[in-house]
């Protein structure tokens, strides 16, 4: 099984990460060459591929599957690095699933993917998103750069756990070097490359198998980071209010009727639960809540459908 880093040379906050990776010992060209056809190069380390295309980095759908095709090697999980925007330009260095579970057949994804699809979230998202933190601490990015979880977004399309590593959130701060090599650093550290273990290898390390399904709040689920952030907490696909569109009809708002409010909510929850489950074979999927986020009638409608669905809410303890 071999993990794939994906990088893209029209975004430099992309590249320079990957340029920090390749500059560390053990990186040899292996031609893939159906690929190579098509503008990828790769290049190999142990057990991790590097892939580099020039197009944007949500439009190579299938790079899982397709490096499969080409070489015949089982692919693990699926890893992009990319830029980050913001509304507030304010730096950040994020990790997030990624997906667009609430679009309706026939709609356009502004930002690739398929609608109604979401890929299954790398279980190295919330041990990754901590060893980010202490990385970005010892080579001084904190506080200037915000460390945080997005909600789940975007493409590209795959079929095997994935997660994006992103630099935020202008020009500047794409190209920042030292982000750069903390978003490197991550890489190497996190897989092993540098012959430590490797970490957020799910089912492997510990004996605690809840896995926190994010519902509701802002983009970057505060209510959800503060448990992420503690030691040990799993993580899946965390669905921001965006993503559960939900249509208010007047009857709708009769405790636990959810069969008259309409949106794709449902769908976009259910995907995202079967995703998770998928990532985490074994794994126990509690929806956390942001309570404050919904109004009553929402939060009576998505604990009944949960409820319909087996999946239990946990409180901030039952996941540490």
């Amino acid at each position: 099984m071999v993990t794939i880093v994906v990088a893209t040379t029209s975004d430099p906050a992309s590249i320079n990460p990957a340029y920090a990776l390749l500059a560390m010992p053990g990186w040899l060209p292996v031609p893939a060459p159906s690929l190579l056809q098509q503008g990828i190069k790769s290049f190999a380390n142990k057990n991790v591929r590097f892939l580099q295309h020039d197009k944007g980095i949500v439009e190579e759908d299938d790079l899982d599957r397709r490096w499969e095709e080409a070489t015949g090697e089982a692919v693990d999980e699926v890893i992009f690095f990319s830029k980050h925007t913001a509304v507030s330009n304010r730096p950040a260095l994020t990790v997030h699933p990624i997906g667009v579970p609430h679009l309706r057949e026939g709609d356009v994804p502004p930002q690739g993917g398929r609608p109604g699809w979401a890929a299954p979230p790398d279980p190295r998202i919330g041990p990754w998103l901590r060893l980010l933190k202490k990385l970005a601490q010892s080579h001084n990015l904190v506080p200037e750069f915000e460390i945080t979880l997005e909600g789940t977004h975007h493409g590209p399309i795959t079929i095997k756990p994935t997660m994006f590593l992103e630099i935020g959130s202008t020009d500047e701060y794409w190209k920042r070097q030292d982000a750069a090599k903390v978003i490197a650093l991550l890489v190497w550290e996190g897989l092993g490359l540098g012959g430590g273990a490797a970490v957020g290898n799910w089912g492997r390390e510990d004996e605690r198998n809840k896995v926190l399904l994010g519902i509701g709040g802002g983009h970057y689920a505060p209510r959800h980071m503060d448990i992420v952030m503690k030691e040990g907490v799993w993580v899946g696909h965390l669905l921001s209010g965006y993503s559960l569109p939900m249509e208010d009809p007047s009857q709708s708002k009769e405790n636990g009727n959810t069969d008259c409010i309409g949106g794709t909510w449902r769908q976009s929850i259910k995907v995202a639960i079967e995703a998770t489950k998928s990532a985490f074979p074994g794994g126990d999927v509690l929806a956390h809540l942001d309570h404050k986020s919904f109004k009553g009638w929402q939060k009576n409608a998505i604990t009944a459908y949960l409820g319909e669905l087996s999946i239990k809410i946990g409180k901030p303890n039952d996941f540490i």
